[in-house]
């Protein structure tokens, strides 16, 4: 019979690490760390077990997916409400698969909704518990502060502004940098994009990206695609040159086949006579042909881009493109959050450079007319252009903590996966056999 201190033992060479992620973003750091944690690992002559939630790319990384991110990645109050029955079920799932598999530690990322009440239950069961990405608890729901002292032992941030903010309100917080500052830039060239996805080099490309999830396709990508015809059609009017532009929509690689071909619908009775290229976002899993470049490289070669509210917009920001921040929510969603929202931007590019640099079209301010009016100056040479470029560079360099190698070694990945290793190698026996069944 196996002791408990032989358990335990055994936990600390072979241990299964909880992981989990409800959306793009987060699906993709998910898979890094997962890539992370196991080189790591192996270094050291050891293995690990991972489970939790994810999506294809953490799976394909190695994680056991326990409920898949895109039945989970729902946005907004009444979003959320009509969709309740199912996050509950899958929810559940979750609770019953950390109760039955005592993980040695759990690392969530983003996704606070369904991961504070997770901590909780991890904590509940001696788990050691890290948050990665923090919740914008800075921009609203301060009053969440205490459930991040109770249940998280340490909070890794990814924005500079956000380690003193926990650190004021007494959590253990740490600034490792933001992912995507330490992403090279797209290898792929203009005329291979070209190639590989149907465009013309010799055209001016403008990108679409609504968002990530079909709630916020929804909402966004209709007003887009009529800014788009508008663009367009002013460009006839002043040049002379008919389909000057092409417009460039990556789907996220959340998105159900359903929900692509809603997408693929909604572009064909939209569109009117543009070309828009419609292009899968597989680049993080080295997707070929069709699918070559993904969202970054859309950014990368893309002359500017409607970009909605999120993380593309970090995205866009680091990359250099010129772009202009849509969004929009259900009215009621819009009404509760401009009662309660404490910041000055809504952009996170404005909110890290600390001033408007990229203009934000929010609800009732995100009409084609207004797009058009903000991206045409960004489109040729000339100061506007030169000075976005030039603030944008600036963000840039606050979000880089360290230089990564392609192992993730240092950098912002690689620091979590330091982190998580290091809070499970130095909890205690007693603590560990709390995590292993007796």
């Amino acid at each position: 019979m196996v002791t408990t201190a032989g358990k335990a033992a055994q936990a600390r060479m072979s241990p299964t690490i909880f992981i989990s992620a409800g959306e793009a973003s987060g699906e993709h750091y998910g898979a890094l760390l997962v890539e992370a944690l196991k080189l790591r690992l192996a270094e050291t002559g050891r293995t690990a077990q991972f489970f939790g939630m994810g999506g294809t790319r953490m799976q394909a990384a190695g994680l056991e997916s326990v409920v898949r991110s895109e039945d989970m990645a729902v946005m907004g109050i009444t979003e959320v409400v009509r969709h309740l029955p199912r996050i509950y079920r899958e929810f559940r799932k979750l609770k019953q698969a950390v109760r039955e598999r005592r993980p040695s530690v759990a690392v969530l990322i983003d996704f606070p909704d369904i991961h504070f009440r997770l901590a909780e239950e991890l904590h509940r069961l001696g788990i050691p518990v890290i948050f990665f990405v923090s919740p914008q608890l800075w921009a609203w729901k301060k009053h969440r502060i205490k459930l991040v002292r109770k249940y998280i032992d340490r909070m890794l941030v990814i924005f500079p502004f956000e380690e003193a903010f926990y650190r004021e309100h007494g959590v253990k917080a740490e600034f490792v940098g933001h992912p995507l500052a330490e992403t090279e830039l797209p290898t792929i060239g203009r005329g291979e994009f070209a190639a590989a996805n149907g465009l013309d080099p010799a055209k001016t490309w403008i990108g679409l990206l609504p968002g990530s999830r079909a709630k916020e396709i929804r909402d966004n990508l209709p007003e887009m695609l009529t800014a788009a015809r508008d663009l367009a059609a002013r460009s006839d009017l002043d040049t002379r040159e008919p389909d000057a532009y092409e417009f460039i929509l990556p789907l996220a690689p959340t998105l159900t086949a359903i929900q692509r071909c809603a997408v693929k619908e909604m572009v064909n009775q939209l569109r009117g006579n543009l070309t828009i290229r419609l292009i899968d976002d597989m680049s993080a899993e080295g997707a070929v042909g069709p699918t070559a470049g993904g969202a970054r490289a859309v950014l990368f070669h893309a002359r500017a881009s409607v970009v909605a509210s999120g993380t593309a917009t970090v995205e866009a920001a680091l990359i250099g493109n010129p772009f202009v921040v849509v969004y929009r929510v259900s009215p009621v969603t819009y009404a509760i959050a401009k009662r309660v929202v404490k910041v000055p931007h809504v952009a996170m590019a404005n909110l890290i450079a600390g001033k408007r640099v990229v203009p934000e079209l929010i609800q009732s301010d995100f009409t084609a007319s207004n797009i058009v009016r903000q991206l045409q100056p960004l489109l040729p040479d000339g100061p506007p252009r030169q000075s976005m470029m030039k603030e944008l560079a600036a963000i840039r360099g606050l979000l880089r903590a360290g230089i990564p190698d392609v192992n993730h070694k240092s950098g912002a990945i690689g620091r979590v996966a330091d982190i998580t290793l290091d809070l499970l190698d130095t909890a205690s026996p007693t603590e560990i056999a709390q995590t292993v069944h007796s």
